[in-house]
């Protein structure tokens, strides 16, 4: 077994990248290399001296290398996080050289390996991989969370509004999408589409393995334990009613106990409530303090033996507070509860894994993780789809139809009656790959520090009112100013090519808790500067002077 060392890296770069054009590769073989762990079947043989078939990875391998290497756009979509773990965006101009689009391409198929495992929960580690494709690697290791070239890959942002440049702050509501998703949307309906299941033409089974590679990039990316577990629907809102209407409605039972917290959108409410009401169960609301922070005495006070479901956001969308949900699904499950966490403002900002959390449902939204509108997922326990009755009726969710009785298909397709949102699906995928590329640790970082800026920022502002004020947060910034509505406030920031949200974010009781019926909401995302909160701060001041 050969040890992979920085020495061995610049080898193997310099001669695939360094030679004279024109001159022949030298004979001598490049070093082979043996799976540690073949959890894949094994490629097709590429000759030696072009490329590296299969690379295994100590997992303690250093994370420097003596060179840095480009990586053309094209090569940019990996399909497979769960293979390639995190790493920074590449370089903007592309070589020249063939070669080194071709061994891209079959670094692409390769399987990479650490002896402990796959390197997706160890991307530090992986150091030989973001050398020869990330283009960010140097002496000192990978380039920090490089943001204008994360900005150039969402077309949106670079347009006017009004006659100046657009800020996008209104990431809490939806988020912009980079070029690779609208893409893979283009290129899906160009090419494969088709309904899916059933059908023995090419462009069914194209569409049929997208729509389902899509379900397996949403189970890696949470952590499921099965691509059984993973329902595709429209986004939060429905995922939230087919529990409701579903679980809640076959199991809940008169005087049953339903847990959530003051924080909750009305999405992860309303469901409820309506289930309650038919089924004769009680809702309990956890308070907030002054900071917007759940209070775990007051939580634990509320779970009792009565608790059939603790329904729970992870983190605010008037707020940002971010729930310690870990601390809290584990008190829920002293007392059997099954627990359900609403995704959809913390998916596209901080790591989730569902099994670790032993979660019984979770939720999000395609398009606030840079995805496609009108998708989104379920993840439920295989063991409670298991015993769920459908919601939907029609076709794809049976088995049998005879007018005497149906019989139902297993999950998930149980769940998706009808022809379901594929080219959305294949777009969250590819949204998802994307995330992944940047690595959620990476973002978590760049967003944080842009917090901290905001909030130091608007602080200094004179009559500013910040709503929220949690120590654990998303990267929200609700306000209020005095004598000022907060639709005005939108409007006028507007005017000046900002875009925030204005109103009361359908988190009425969230916001109530404040004495405040709206506010004004600017959310950070990913592709979010230090300009484009100067530019929101300069703009709150002249609104201000404003008579």
């Amino acid at each position: 077994m050969n040890e992979v060392t920085p020495d061995l890296v610049a080898q193997i770069a310099t001669r695939l990248f360094n030679e004279v054009p024109g001159t022949p590769a030298p004979s001598t073989p490049l070093p082979e290399f043996a799976p540690a762990l073949p959890v894949r079947p094994e490629p097709p043989a590429i000759p030696a001296g072009n490329s590296i078939p299969f690379l295994e990875l100590p997992f303690n391998a250093p994370a420097t290398v003596p060179t840095s290497i480009p990586i053309p756009p094209s090569a940019t979509s990996f399909s497979d996080p769960a293979r390639f773990g995190s790493f920074s965006l590449p370089t903007e101009q592309p070589p020249q050289d063939d070669r080194l689009r071709n061994f891209i391409q079959q670094i692409r198929t390769s399987h990479v390996h650490s002896r402990d495992g796959l390197c997706a929960d160890a991307p530090e580690q992986n150091f030989l991989f973001r050398s020869l494709s990330s283009g960010r690697t140097t002496a000192t290791g990978p380039r920090p969370f490089d943001v204008e070239s994360v900005r150039k890959d969402f077309p949106a942002l670079h347009q006017q509004v009004h006659g100046k440049p657009l800020v996008w702050l209104d990431n809490a509501a939806t988020t912009q999408k980079p070029q690779s998703v609208i893409d893979t949307l283009s290129n899906y309906y160009s090419r494969d589409n088709s309904n899916i299941h059933r059908a023995a033409h090419t462009l069914a089974a194209r569409s049929t393995d997208a729509y389902e590679q899509a379900r397996e990039k949403v189970q890696r990316f949470i952590g499921a334990g099965s691509v059984n577990e993973i329902v595709f629907v429209r986004g939060t809102t429905e995922g939230i009613n087919l529990i409701a209407q579903t679980y809640g409605r076959k199991f809940l039972q008169p005087g049953d106990e339903i847990v959530m917290s003051t924080l909750e959108h009305h999405a992860n409410i309303v469901p409820w409530q309506m289930v309650a009401k038919e089924r004769g169960a009680v809702i309990r609301v956890i308070p907030v303090n002054d900071r917007g922070e759940v209070m775990l005495e007051q939580y634990q006070a509320l779970l009792s033996p009565r608790t059939r479901l603790v329904a729970l956001t992870h983190a605010s969308n008037s707020l940002g507070t971010i729930l310690p949900i870990a601390e809290m699904i584990a008190m829920a499950k002293r007392f059997n509860a099954r627990v359900l966490i609403d995704a959809a403002q913390s998916i596209a900002h901080l790591p989730i894994n569902v099994q670790q959390l032993d979660l019984d449902f979770l939720v999000f939204s395609g398009h606030k993780i840079f995805g496609p509108t009108g998708i989104g997922a379920v993840f439920a326990k295989e063991e409670l789809l298991e015993i769920m009755p459908p919601w939907q009726g029609g076709g794809n969710m049976i088995k049998t139809v005879t007018f005497e009785e149906t019989t139902y298909n297993p999950p998930p397709a149980r769940f998706e009656a009808g022809t379901p949102n594929i080219a959305d699906a294949v777009g969250l995928g590819a949204a998802l790959d994307y995330v992944s590329r940047l690595g959620l640790p990476n973002i978590s970082k760049h967003e944080h520090a842009l917090l901290e800026y905001g909030t130091e920022k608007l602080l200094k502002i004179d009559g500013l009112r910040l709503i929220g004020t949690a120590r654990e947060k998303v990267g929200v910034l609700s306000f209020v100013l005095p004598n000022r509505k907060t639709e005005s406030i939108g409007k006028a920031l507007d005017a000046e090519g900002i875009a925030v949200r204005a109103g009361h974010h359908c988190a009425q009781p969230s916001l109530r808790r404040f004495g405040l019926e709206a506010t004004v909401r600017p959310s950070i995302s990913l592709y979010n500067t230090h300009d484009d909160i100067d530019r929101l701060a300069d703009a709150i001041r002249r609104i201000m002077r404003m008579s």
